[in-house]
């Protein structure tokens, strides 16, 4: 929005000319964001703890957790809130790249919205059922796969990284491969938001990281000396991620442990469909298995939980998702979320580092 009103003005106020550029406005969203999250986050808390929205905890969970009953969730609504405010202030609207991976992210917000509302409000500890889930997250992913299949600058191709000639035409099977991407994304970054702020330090490493894929994605030059897929357009999704890591950054002054607020789905299934979305319109969704490992690994956890009790009766963790299974061996959770944003920054790092392996 100020692109739009801003800019036409640099002809007669030089100094204006700055709205010009990617890196600019990428750095203005991430300031305003950052800041809309921390000052009104002490007034969103209290309104969720006025109108009773306080987490259910599984009483077969480690027991510190009890303690963490009745405290506000859904707080994932101040990141949204954050991000749509701070993206449509500094991003060129003109740009449909914008609008899909906006657009995708407040579409699964609006499910775990449902789930959380089912959950909190009415009562009901099963929430959304997993079909209704499943449904709305697959409705909006096939939305955003159709709306990105439609655009001409976006190739329906996988790039495999580390070989800069391996490249594997989908055709129309880029449709259910871009659903696949942004469903799962959404839903293993729900099953990561089990601990204090465990989910919003690799979401932000994450963000950062695409941040860079996608400005260097979206620069013809950089794009021909990387030997990676020039995708027009795509560098003005540097100011959404940096509105969806900025957000996650204020949010983490409150979530920190011990949380005073809790995400809930509506900011979990959210924050992992846009990390998809936009790895699929950047070319990199295996690089996003790679960069948000900790995502991959709590997913995987679970599948290999419920697989090998359905299979053989016994479980092959203490507990599902992996990070309970570590605090129930004696880890403290402060130490559990911190090894694993360790290990988040240092995916991160390996990520950015086969730019130059290719």
């Amino acid at each position: 929005m100020l692109f739009h009103f801003l800019y036409p003005l640099h002809a007669e106020y030089g100094f204006l000319n700055v709205f010009k550029y990617i890196t600019f406005r990428t750095f203005g969203a991430a300031i305003t964001a950052v800041l809309l999250s921390m000052l009104t986050g002490p007034g969103f808390i209290r309104f969720l703890q006025r109108k009773q929205m306080g987490q259910t905890i599984r009483e077969d969970g480690p027991k510190s957790h009890l303690s963490k009953k009745g405290t506000p969730t859904m707080g994932g609504g101040l990141i949204l809130l954050s991000i749509t405010v701070s993206t449509l202030l500094w991003a060129d609207l003109s740009n449909r790249n914008i609008w899909i991976a906006l657009l995708t992210t407040l579409g699964c917000g609006v499910v775990g919205y449902l789930d959380d509302y089912l959950k909190v409000i009415r009562k009901n500890p099963k929430g959304l059922s997993s079909r209704h889930k499943m449904i709305g997250l697959l409705l909006t992913a096939g939305l955003a796969a159709w709306a990105i299949h439609g655009m001409p600058e976006v190739p329906s191709t996988l790039k495999v990284p580390f070989f800069k000639g391996w490249t594997l035409d989908l055709g129309w099977w880029f449709l259910p491969w871009a659903v696949f991407i942004i469903v799962g994304a959404s839903n293993a970054v729900n099953l990561t938001d089990g601990l204090d702020g465990l989910a919003v330090g690799p979401t932000i490493t994450t963000s950062v990281t695409f941040l860079i894929l996608a400005y260097c994605a979206g620069h013809a030059k950089i794009a021909e000396y990387l030997q990676i897929p020039h995708v027009p357009g795509s560098g003005e999704l540097a100011i959404f991620l940096s509105t969806v890591a900025a957000s996650c950054l204020g949010f983490l002054w409150f979530n920190t442990y011990p949380a005073q607020v809790f995400m809930g789905d509506v900011g979990a299934l959210a924050l992992g469909a846009a990390l998809g979305v936009v790895s699929v319109i950047t070319k990199n969704e295996i690089l996003l298995a790679l960069c948000g490992g900790i995502f991959v690994l709590e997913a995987l956890s679970v599948m290999a939980q419920v697989a090998s009790f359905k299979m053989t009766g016994k479980r092959v963790l203490r507990m599902a998702p992996i990070h309970h299974h570590f605090e129930l061996k004696g880890w403290a959770e402060p130490k559990v979320i911190v090894r694993f944003w360790i290990i988040s920054i240092l995916l991160a790092l390996m990520t950015l580092s086969t730019l130059k392996l290719r």
